[in-house]
């Protein structure tokens, strides 16, 4: 069991698909970096980085509006695939926001253990940064980083997005697997949902109606695996009213089938981290594959208001 976080402290836990050798180099790699460092949309500069104790990392961060942000982080810890200590946001007569601990461990499967903690001068500011971060879609930056070390592995191009819950991973299980559940939190923002066939359970098949913004759309899914309490894997599809496969009404680029896995994960008795991989799956071509790559920041969007919906729906229960 992980130790709780300090109320003046963030604390973020991601378990890679890949060696630890690999996610380091990612990290500390410049030309790594810039494939992955930064919100959705964001890219990155580096001018100069010295990764040794005492040594600085000087970058630009340039925001999908034009905006720059010039950053100089400075190492205090660095220890080759296990450790990195240092301070960030800082610039010039700027002070750092946060101290960042990022510590690196194996996991079984030859996966990668990244636990990292950003601690901020007083709990006040850790909750205002906190909610500035998930405003910001900061945390993205580490389901980039998720999506950079397998396309380097695999070559495969995938969509990753976590989120964790104030809630028992029991729970969370049945939020993603009891279709009442499902149809209060599923659906994007301003949308309704009803399933009019549920059998979710390995080799079970759904289809849906999502309804609302003057919108229709039916689609269905199909359950690969589930595995209680901590996988869920199923295809998805748009279709019409009668069940038949059909294209997204909106996207005709977009990928017929996804694939949706869905790993839960007990951080604590009392919180559990969701980590949602997406990709398209089956026949597709290079035309769908690029649209799919082109929206993920539609996704996270997507995902995002879906997931704050279930939040929702928690503190309700």
């Amino acid at each position: 069991m992980p130790a709780k976080s300090k109320s003046n402290e963030i604390n973020i836990i991601r378990i890679y698909e890949a060696p630890v050798k690999a996610v380091w180099d990612a990290w500390t790699d410049p030309k790594q970096a810039a494939k992955w460092w930064g919100p959705r949309g964001f890219t990155i500069t580096t001018h100069s980085k010295d990764l040794r104790v005492g040594g600085t990392w000087d970058y630009t961060m340039h925001g999908p509006d034009g905006v720059d942000y010039p950053n100089t982080t400075k190492y205090f810890e660095v220890e080759t695939y296990k450790k990195l200590v240092y301070d960030h946001g800082g610039y010039k007569d700027r002070p750092p926001l946060f101290r960042v601990t990022v510590l690196f461990s194996e996991e079984k499967g030859n996966k990668t253990k990244m636990d990292m903690t950003m601690a901020f001068a007083t709990p006040e500011v850790a909750a205002e940064s906190r909610k500035f971060i998930k405003a910001a879609g900061g945390n993205a930056t580490w389901d980039r980083l998720a999506e950079y070390v397998e396309k380097e592995k695999t070559s495969r191009e995938i969509f990753v997005i976590n989120r964790s819950f104030n809630t028992p991973l029991k729970t969370m299980f049945a939020m993603w697997t009891d279709p009442k559940h499902v149809e209060q939190w599923m659906p994007p923002t301003g949308m309704q949902m009803k399933f009019l066939e549920a059998d979710i359970r390995p080799g079970g098949k759904t289809k849906y109606v999502m309804t609302g913004n003057g919108i229709t759309m039916y689609g269905r899914a199909e359950y690969l695996k589930i595995e209680n309490p901590s996988l869920i894997v199923y295809t998805q599809q748009f279709c019409d009213e009668k069940g038949n496969v059909s294209r997204h009404p909106f996207a005709p680029l977009w990928p017929e089938t996804m694939l949706t896995t869905v790993q839960l994960s007990e951080e604590s008795p009392e919180e559990t981290r969701v980590t949602l991989t997406w990709e398209a799956y089956g026949s597709f071509t290079a035309a769908e594959l690029a649209e799919f790559v082109k929206e993920k920041p539609g996704m996270t969007m997507g995902w995002t208001g879906s997931m704050d919906k279930l939040e929702a729906h928690l503190e309700k229960k």
